[in-house]
């Protein structure tokens, strides 16, 4: 009796290290994300074919995202800086640098990844979101992580052996950058109130659809049509830049030649480009304050104080802001929209019905380390 029992135990055994073995050597087992379908009205999109969108993917990335353990010192993950509460960004002007005082430029939202310009950060510094993922990982003041010991240490996990493996086959830097852009290009918004008035479920107010029609409208005194300019630079309906060549960036008239920085001049050393930025989404902006790539207006108060008659005229703003005044009549000194105090209440009614209350606590999107996970 005893031999059989030894015997069983030992075929268990070597049933069960045959089965490692056969899941180790058989790599990925990942399956497309079930039931995903992208808003119809966002355009096209496109997805890397070497990085698809997957279920494993998906969930390994989303561990990524909030796990310190991505940081040098163990103590600051993706989502110290993009808070899912605050549609993916920090609530302040500049992120704190590791080394002491602020990062250069405020921490831009994740939403809508999958359209729109394909250069990320304010500056278009990076051309692909697999590049991007492992830009702030190493840099000294935002994560300080030698990549190398970075994957030592995801090694030494079992979890996330598995996740890996499930995922892509192996635990390397290429593919913690491929699992973190397929979360962030799954943090789709397109069910604010916006969206579900496009679907024709609900109505706007008659301030808010006055505020839609001035968000759509360039200003033409010659027909009496008033405008508060936005979509010429942000696009109708995903509310962001648009993706046609270098299209998504703009200089919107916030500073002098003599204090204008750089911007995309840096990446393109094109001297036309100086004081270009990124045009970043309006959905969920009331969320997302404080507002520009420097964070200096506190509200959309400010902000629309600021296109209507606060812009600074400089070598490389835009024709598309400078030629935007909704008075016949020269300017006494500014350049701007100069819109009534109603209108502007308006176009910010509507900023507000961009806000997608389900995106912001979307239990798919939280932290996993917390909670059901």
């Amino acid at each position: 009796m005893l031999r059989v029992f030894l015997t069983a135990a030992v075929a268990v055994v070597i049933a069960a290290t045959a089965w490692v073995f056969w899941d180790r050597a058989r790599g990925p087992t990942a399956t497309p994300i079930a039931g995903f379908s992208a808003p119809f009205v966002f355009g096209r999109f496109a997805v890397p074919p070497d990085n698809p969108l997957t279920q494993e993917a998906f969930a390994l990335g989303r561990h990524l995202f909030y796990d310190p353990s991505l940081s040098g010192n163990n103590q600051v993950s993706c989502a110290t800086c993009h808070m899912q509460a605050l549609a993916f960004t920090d609530g302040l002007a500049k992120s704190p640098a590791l080394s002491g005082g602020e990062l250069e430029f405020s921490s831009m939202s994740l939403i809508n990844l999958l359209w729109g310009q394909e250069r990320f950060f304010w500056d278009g510094r990076a051309t692909s979101l697999e590049a991007q993922a492992l830009m702030p990982i190493q840099h000294p003041d935002e994560m300080d992580q030698d990549l190398d010991a970075l994957i030592t240490e995801l090694q030494a996990s079992r979890d996330y052996r598995r996740m890996f493996r499930k995922a892509y086959g192996e635990v390397s830097a290429e593919n913690v950058a491929r699992a973190l852009s397929t979360f962030m290009r799954m943090l789709i918004s397109s069910d604010s109130k916006y969206d579900r008035f496009l679907r024709g479920e609900v109505r706007l107010t008659a301030q808010e659809e006055h505020g839609r029609k001035l968000f759509m409208a360039h200003p033409d005194t010659k027909v009496s049509l008033r405008g508060g300019n936005c979509i010429d630079c942000h696009s109708q309906f995903l509310t962001s830049g648009f993706r046609d060549a270098l299209d998504g960036f703009s200089n919107n008239g916030l500073d002098s030649d003599d204090d204008l920085p750089d911007g995309l001049m840096a990446v393109t050393g094109n001297p036309a480009h100086k004081g270009f930025f990124k045009v970043p989404t309006l959905r969920n902006i009331a969320v997302t304050a404080p507002y520009m790539h420097d964070g200096r207006f506190e509200t959309l108060e400010e902000v629309m104080d600021h296109y209507n008659d606060g812009i600074v005229v400089s070598d490389t703003l835009s024709p598309l802001i400078l030629e935007a005044d909704n008075a016949p009549e020269a300017g006494q000194g500014t350049v701007g929209l100069r819109m009534t105090p109603d209108e502007v209440q308006s176009i910010i009614a509507f900023l507000n019905t961009l806000t997608d209350e389900g995106f912001l606590t979307n239990t798919q999107f939280s932290n996993p380390f917390e909670g059901d996970g």
